[in-house]
This record gives structure tokens, C-alpha cells and sequence, in this order.
């Protein structure tokens, strides 16, 4: 901040030389009673005169400490994230080989969509196993029939008939237990005959979204559980934003949050609060907010880092214009003007200074300009101090602020080119530090 200040002196001191150097040797005599008095004046390092052509080269504006009402806002900061259960991890029920991977990452899928096959003479088997079973429940189912007539008629015997029943039920739990198997490998247990059974088996995606990472070649040797692909739902992220615990009580559900990406802030996004954190975050004294990001999420990734801004109130407060506002070794400073008899000198005349400042006022439409006023006198000069101030709420090109020190009412401020003149003034404290 300090270079930048110093670049600045030098280019406002060299523009004052070249304004300025007209001057002859003798005006210089004739003035040198009035520049010692300046310097005298400009001993106090938190003042600075400008000449009236100093102010016009820099284009320099006054205007007054306003009210407005700015929305009052919460900046924290956050991280978006997908719900776990819009997150997939893709593995085999079946260890296997790899056979064909169908997607590549950054693909979009439907749930249910194939992402791979896998060969395992295991898979054939299995399917085998249950076409036996599923036959031998059959017969035992007949051969319980059978025995149960048999014993109505008490022609059967009833061990045999108890051992009937043993051996069906024994069946249909094995039956049972392979056509769930085989409904986790994706097979309709229903249609499977002698005639279809598959000899790869086929991974499907359990729900829709864009393929984030593929973890296998073809070739690969997978083991049952082994993640072959992963899958995100970008379509339901949220936003899990960390505020602190003295701002926790200005937020409450329904709320809405503008946001940006903190590396991208060329686009706003909005969420809205769906639920606040009763626990501080690990290693932090902050609290988790949860909001669901709404409309467009084009461009937005599980775990971008983003800065967000939260609306709370509309408040009326002192304001000025956020130019007026020059910050000098980390403080705030607004410039008030000081003296303004030299000015007030080249408007003694009544008639004509209403007749420039109506002009002043109005544009050839008729509309009036606002609070600050350029300066466009061409003669006298103004002094200005430094006055610090604590900046708050920013909004619409303007700045809340709290002054730090008491000021005159009614009091004049610098709203354009507040940086020349703090340029000016630092320019000035160096010179008399030497």
C-alpha cells in the first residue's frame, strides 16, 4: 500500500510541477511570503491544501455524509457438496476380470445404465445352480403332494411324508437364497432358462448423475465389493457454509445466500437454508449452515470452495459514496474540507454563482444530479483533513461508515479522488519527516 502511495505522490507532485511551471522567478518573490505561510499550514501531517487547478486535474468532487438504506449482509465462507445419497461407488457383487468398461469419466448416465462387464465362470455357475435347485423344488413339491394323499387315505406312511416336507422346504430356501444372489447380479430369476443364461456379468449404475472416476482397466482382476466406477448427482448439491458463532443468531431457515466461487467470482449463484449446525466443525469455532443450491448449477463441482453473502436487514445508516473511502496502513479515512473562505470569495456574487449552480444542478433534460458536486472553480484553493472512519456495509456503489472522531455538521466531503489526496497529504508527512 505504502509503494503504491509513494507511486502516487510522484506522479501528483510531477503533475502539480507541470501545471504549475509557468511561474516566473519574480511571481515566485512576490509569493514566497505566501508559500512559507502553506508550509507552515501543511506542518500538520493530517491536512493538505489543493489549489483550484490541482482539484481540476484530478477531478475531484464534494458532496456530503448521506443516509441510506443499505442491506445489511453476512460474508462467510463454504463449500459445496453432494448428499451421500446422491453419491455412488460401483462394485461387483462377483469378483471377476473385467471384460469392457462402457463409460469414461465425465459421462453423463441414467441410473440402471451398463458401466461394465465382468466374466467369471462363478456368474454361470450360480445361474446353473439355481436352474437345478429351482427343479429339484419341483419334484420334492410333487413328491409332498403325493405323500400327502397317500397318508389321507392312510396307504403312506407318515415319516415318509415328514421327510417329504423336510426336503422341499429345505429346497425352497436354497431356491430362495440364489434368486436373490442372482437379482443382485441384475438377472430376472423369472425368465432365466437353460437357454439364456449369461456368461458376463453386467455392472449398472444404481442412479443417475456424471461419471467422476473409473478405477479399472479391462483385464483388471476385481474382487466382490471392489469399486469399479464412481458416480456423482450434481443436480442435488448443497452448500455447507461455516459461520461463526457470534453471527449464528442473524441466520434462521428460509434464508437466501448469494454466492460466487471463491477462484471465479465472475458468476452469482443463490441457496437457501434448509438447516443450521448444533455442533462446532472440527478443529474450528465455527458452525455448519445447509442450504440447497437453487436454479442453475452449471459450472458448480462437489467441493468447490465458494464465498457467499448473506441478506439480513435493510437498515438506514450514514453513507457515503465508496470512492470517498481511502484506506492508509489498515485505517479508513474520509476528507472533509477545512477552510472553504477561498472559495466562498469567487462566489460573492449572488446572481451568477445561482445561475452556475443551476446549471450545475440540472442536465439539459432537466434532471438533477446527485449529492456530489465536481469542482469547477478555476481560482482559490481548499484544505482538506483526514478523518478516520469504520467502514460496514457495502452495497449499490455506497459504504456505511462509523466516525471515529467528531466532525462539524453540515460538513463537506471529498466523494471523487479521496486516493489523490491522501496521496497528497502522504506525500507531504514524508517530506517533513526528513
Amino acid at each position: 500500500m505504502k509503494n503504491i502511495l509513494k507511486t502516487l505522490s510522484i506522479f501528483f507532485v510531477t503533475m502539480l510541477l507541470l501545471s504549475c511551471g509557468g511561474g516566473t522567478t519574480e511571481e515566485h518573490d512576490e509569493h514566497g511570503e505566501e508559500e512559507e505561510g502553506h508550509h507552515e499550514e501543511h506542518e500538520n501531517a493530517n491536512t493538505a491544501t489543493l489549489t483550484a487547478e490541482q482539484m481540476l486535474s484530478i477531478g475531484l468532487e464534494l458532496g456530503s455524509i448521506e443516509k441510506k438504506q443499505l442491506t445489511s449482509s453476512l460474508k462467510a465462507n463454504g463449500i459445496l457438496n453432494v448428499p451421500n445419497q446422491n453419491k455412488a461407488s460401483i462394485t461387483s457383487p462377483l469378483g471377476g476380470v473385467i471384460q469392457t468398461i462402457l463409460v469414461q469419466p465425465g459421462n453423463t448416465i441414467m441410473k440402471g445404465q451398463a458401466i461394465a462387464t465382468i466374466a467369471d465362470p462363478g456368474f454361470i455357475k450360480l445361474q446353473e445352480e439355481f436352474l437345478s435347485v429351482s427343479a429339484q423344488a419341483d419334484l420334492a413339491l410333487k413328491e409332498f403332494n403325493r405323500q400327502t394323499e397317500l397318508n389321507k387315505g392312510n396307504v403312506g406312511s407318515t415319516k415318509t411324508l415328514e421327510q417329504s416336507q423336510t426336503d422341499l422346504a429345505v429346497l425352497n430356501a436354497k431356491r430362495a437364497s440364489l434368486e436373490k444372489q442372482l437379482e443382485l447380479t441384475g438377472v430376472n430369476t423369472k425368465t432365466l432358462t437353460s437357454d439364456n443364461i449369461s456368461s458376463v456379468l453386467t455392472i449398472r449404475s444404481p442412479i443417475a448423475g456424471a461419471v467422476s472416476h473409473v478405477e479399472v482397466n479391462i483385464g483388471s482382476n476385481v474382487e466382490p465389493g471392489t469399486v469399479i466406477a464412481k458416480v456423482v448427482d450434481n443436480s442435488q448439491l448443497h452448500l455447507d457454509l461455516f459461520v461463526y458463532e457470534k453471527d449464528l443468531s442473524k441466520l434462521q431457515v428460509g434464508q437466501i445466500i448469494h454466492f460466487t466461487l471463491t477462484n471465479n467470482a465472475g458468476k452469482e449463484y443463490d441457496a437457501k437454508i434448509y438447516g443450521i449446525g448444533n455442533t462446532f466443525e472440527e478443529n474450528t469455532q465455527a458452525i455448519a449452515v445447509h442450504a440447497e443450491v437453487q436454479g442453475d448449477k452449471t459450472g458448480l463441482i462437489d467441493g468447490m470452495n465458494i464465498t457467499a453473502l448473506v441478506s439480513l436487514e435493510d437498515a438506514t445508516v450514514d453513507a457515503v459514496p465508496t470512492d470517498a473511502i481511502a484506506n492508509f496502513q489498515g485505517q479508513d479515512f474520509i476528507f472533509i474540507v477545512t477552510d472553504e473562505h477561498s472559495e466562498e470569495e469567487h462566489h460573492h456574487d449572488g446572481d451568477s454563482a445561482a445561475v452556475e449552480e443551476e446549471e450545475h444542478n440540472h442536465d439539459e433534460h432537466g434532471h438533477e444530479h446527485g449529492e456530489s458536486e465536481a469542482y469547477t472553480d478555476t481560482a482559490g484553493s481548499l484544505t482538506f483533513e483526514k478523518i478516520p472512519v469504520r467502514k460496514g456495509t457495502t452495497d449499490v456503489g455506497y459504504s456505511e461508515i462509523t466516525l471515529l472522531q467528531e466532525i462539524p455538521a453540515n460538513s463537506r466531503i471529498v466523494t471523487k479522488g479521496a486516493f489523490f489526496v491522501l496521496a497528497k497529504m502522504t506525500n507531504q508527512g514524508e517530506g517533513h519527516s526528513h
